[in-house]
Order: C-alpha cells, then structure tokens, then sequence
C-alpha cells in the first residue's frame, strides 16, 4: 500500500536539491543492494529538525550503513557528536569509510552491538533519540528513551506506518504487531507529544515534555 498517492511522491523527490557525492554513492548502494535507508527527503526532515531543535548530541538505535547518521552529523555542525549504533560489524566498517570521505568522522561514535543495550549503558541526556531498530524491538524502545532524553528533546521513528500494513486488523506479521503497539503507546504517553508525518514510510516525531 502506497502512503502518499504515487504521482504526488514523485513530485515531492523530483523537488529534492542534488546532494553530495558520499550521499549519492550511499543511495546508489541501498538500492542495488536493497540495504533500508531513510532516502533523501527523510534525511532533509531529520536535518532540519534537529536545526531547529539545536541538537548537538544525537543518538541513532539501528544505523545500517551510516545514511541518516551522515545528515545528523552534518546538522549538529562542529563539536556535535553522533552515536552510530549497528549489530553488524560489516555494516559499521563500511559506514567508517563514508564518515571518513565526507569529513564526518570527528562527530561520530561508533558502536557496533545492540543498540538498546548500548543506549541502557549511556548516562547522558540527547537532544535527539533516532529510533530505527528491527520492528519487533519497538516497543522495548519506550522503555529507554524518556530518561536519556533532554526535556524538549526529540524522539523520532522511521516506519512507524509500515508500509500501511499498520492498518491491519488481525496482522500475521510480529513486526506489524509490533509497530502498532509501538504507535498506540506513544500517543499515549503523557510525557510526550507526538504526530506521524506520512512521508516515505512514516515518520513519528515526538517531542518530550
């Protein structure tokens, strides 16, 4: 199911400025190689929010091959830091490289292991949690992220509408049970306010109060 009507996809991308060559070569190798990356129009929301939040420790919960962590390095801006967190050490090695050519890699710690436990292990506060894990670990999310969140700090999600298969009755997939339970929970939350932006995949932001 498509979340926005194709032809208006279309237009919004074919908007989008040109971007460097490292994002570029990025996406070319998502799509060859169907690695999940938020794509373009994503990294300019995740840019622009943490801009306008004034973010300067962000922390990533799944980061695959560093796409969305190259756009928030280059939103925290010098001195900024970034926490890269992925499972797969391959996956980390290969991200080193593009921090490396985009001149990023002075903002970015990288983690390779789980990313839950790694942010249980953090005692600092984030502007920004990026949340990006395996769908079934979702709802796990909400039990780390309010204490490790700044007040008027930014919880954001990608995929949060799935494909819209989270408008499924009865879904048979545990990571679509997984995202509506997580998406039910948020908005419940009292310590936080959130909406979902119908951009690509979905987009939660939620700012904590």
């Amino acid at each position: 199911m498509a979340i926005t009507e194709s032809a208006v996809e279309k237009y919004v991308y074919g908007l989008l400025p040109e971007r460097d060559s490292v994002l570029r070569e990025m996406e070319e190798q998502a799509a060859k190689r169907n690695i999940p990356i938020v794509g373009p129009a994503v990294g300019r929301v995740l840019w622009q929010y943490a801009r306008m939040a004034g973010a300067r420790k962000i922390f990533e919960l799944g980061s695959a091959i560093g796409y969305s962590t190259l756009w928030w390095a280059n939103a925290v801006g010098e001195g900024g830091e970034v926490f890269y967190t992925d499972g797969d050490k391959k996956n980390a090695e290969e991200a080193s490289g593009y921090f490396r050519r985009a001149g990023m890699e002075g903002r970015i710690h990288i983690e390779v292991g789980d990313a839950l436990e790694l942010l249980s292990e953090q005692k600092q506060e984030f502007d920004i949690i990026f949340n990006d894990v395996d769908k079934e670990d979702y709802p796990r999310v909400l039990t780390l992220v309010s204490s490790r969140l700044r007040k008027g700090g930014l919880l954001i999600t990608d995929n949060v509408l799935w494909g819209g298969r989270v408008t499924e009755k009865n879904p048979a997939l545990e990571s679509t049970r997984a995202i509506q339970k997580f998406n039910e929970r948020l908005y419940a939350m009292p310590e936080f306010f959130t909406t979902i932006l119908p951009l690509r995949d979905g987009l939660a932001v939620s700012v904590k109060l």
